[in-house]
This record gives C-alpha cells, sequence and structure tokens, in this order.
C-alpha cells in the first residue's frame, strides 16, 4: 500500500502533519492566535492611527492588510499539510531544502530573541509604574530593593514565564490566551473610558485631525498595522496542535482571529 511520503509535494486528503497530540479545539485555536496577534506592536497603533488621519482611515488599512496577512496563514497551513512538518522551521527545511532551513532556523531564533527582549523591557517598565503606585502613600524615599525592576524582572521570569514555557504542546496555552485576550480588551476599554471621564482640572491635546495629510502618510502606516498582527511563528505549531485539520476551517479560524483583533 502506497502512503503519502514527507517528501511528496501533493496536497494530502486528510493531511496530518507530525505532532504529538492533536488537542486544541478551534475556539482555542482562535485565542492563541488572536494572542500571538495582539503583542508588542500594538504599542505602535496609537501613532500609527494618528499618522494615517483618524479612526476611519487606519480602520480601512486594517482591512486591507488583512488580506495579506490571513493569505500568509493559509499558506502556512498548506504547506505543513504538504511538508508534514508541525514547526515553522520545519516546514522550511522540508520544502526548501536543509541549506535554507538551517537559515530559517537563525532567523526565527533571531526573531524570537528580539521578540521576548522587547517584552520583557515593556513587562519591566510596567512591573516598575506598578511598584510606584502601590508604594505611593509613603513618603518620600529611595525606592526599595524590592521594588527594582533588577529584582522583580527576574523573580516574574522565574516564576511566571519559565513554567508557561515548560508544556512542549501550545494547546496548553489557551488557557492563558484567554487571560491575555480579556486583558487586551481591558486595556484598551480603560483607555477609552478614561478619555471621555478626563477630569475638568486637566487640559485636553489638542484633537487629531480626521482625515489623512496625505495618502503617503496612510501608506507610510500599512507596515506598522500588519507587524502589530504578525503571528506567523506560531500559526504552524497551532494549525498541528489543532483536532481538526483542513484547510478550509484553518482559514475560518484565521479570518476569525484577525477579525476580532480589529
Amino acid at each position: 500500500m502506497e502512503g503519502q511520503t514527507p517528501g511528496s509535494r501533493g496536497l494530502p486528503e486528510k493531511p496530518h502533519p507530525a505532532t504529538a497530540a492533536a488537542t486544541l479545539s478551534s475556539m482555542g485555536a482562535v485565542f492563541i492566535l488572536m494572542k500571538s496577534a495582539l503583542g508588542a506592536g500594538l504599542l505602535n497603533f496609537p501613532w500609527a492611527f494618528s499618522k494615517a488621519g483618524g479612526v476611519v482611515p487606519a480602520f480601512l488599512v486594517e482591512l486591507v492588510s488583512l488580506v495579506f496577512l490571513i493569505s500568509g496563514l493559509v499558506i502556512l497551513g498548506y504547506a505543513a499539510a504538504v511538508s508534514g512538518q508541525a514547526t515553522y522551521q520545519g516546514v522550511v527545511r522540508g520544502l526548501c531544502g536543509p541549506a535554507i532551513g538551517k537559515l530559517c532556523e537563525a532567523c526565527f531564533l533571531l526573531n524570537l530573541l528580539m521578540i521576548s527582549v522587547a517584552f520583557l523591557r515593556v513587562i519591566g517598565d510596567q512591573l516598575e509604574k506598578l511598584c510606584d503606585s502601590l508604594l505611593s502613600g509613603t513618603p518620600p524615599a529611595p525606592q526599595p530593593w524590592y521594588a527594582d525592576q533588577r529584582f522583580t524582572l527576574p523573580l516574574l521570569s522565574v516564576l511566571v514565564i519559565l513554567p508557561l514555557s515548560a508544556p512542549r504542546e501550545i494547546a496548553f496555552q489557551k488557557y492563558t490566551s484567554i487571560l491575555g485576550t480579556l486583558a487586551a480588551c481591558y486595556l484598551a476599554l480603560v483607555i477609552t473610558v478614561q478619555y471621555y471621564l478626563w477630569p475638568q482640572g486637566l487640559v485636553r491635546e489638542s484633537h487629531p485631525s480626521l482625515s489623512p495629510a496625505s495618502w503617503t502618510s496612510v501608506f507610510s502606516v500599512f507596515p506598522t498595522i500588519c507587524f502589530g498582527f504578525q503571528c506567523h511563528e506560531a500559526a504552524v505549531s497551532i494549525y498541528c496542535s489543532m483536532r481538526k485539520r483542513s484547510l478550509s476551517h484553518w482559514a475560518l479560524v484565521s479570518v476569525l482571529s484577525l477579525l476580532a483583533c480589529c
């Protein structure tokens, strides 16, 4: 009986890339993909919306960017099904050869390292602000040693980040992904409410322009918005962990995830 070999280039009837377990539900895949997309790139969105000329032009740019982002996710799902690999770098190695695969692994590692540095920098800044707010009732004094981010950041990394990084199966991340998505929604809600409940004694900044200064300014924010929704590193692992692995179903998960991020 002839079987589908990993080196074949045809799309198998029922793609089953090599993975230890396929236990991820469709809803879990949506939340993990949303959490991956709602990353540090969102910190640049206020600048992007202002540069684009307001909410409406920036939202239109988002919709255009979704076409390319969703297409990339679907292509990655197809490539994972064809190659029989369960990781992004494994797909590249299986389809493009070992030399390109090693180059992809190096770039992939460097990319994740830089992303981790950015996130740790943001977490450290927020920990410092949190400690300042908790100690605001004390008289002015030098910051205690336990409130210094050189202590709090390593402690948080060991107690929280390391245990969450230990499981090899990405399906475990669906629980933290739900929490992270709710946190992002809460942050957006608080900023909106705080803007409209601004204290009367404070002077509001001037309102941003409701129309773009030029079309070039609109297109200049396109890379920023695409980077903010970029989640392709985890796409292959998410696809291979799903219980229902079909290209049409993966396309639906990708569309729902990125539309929810908008």
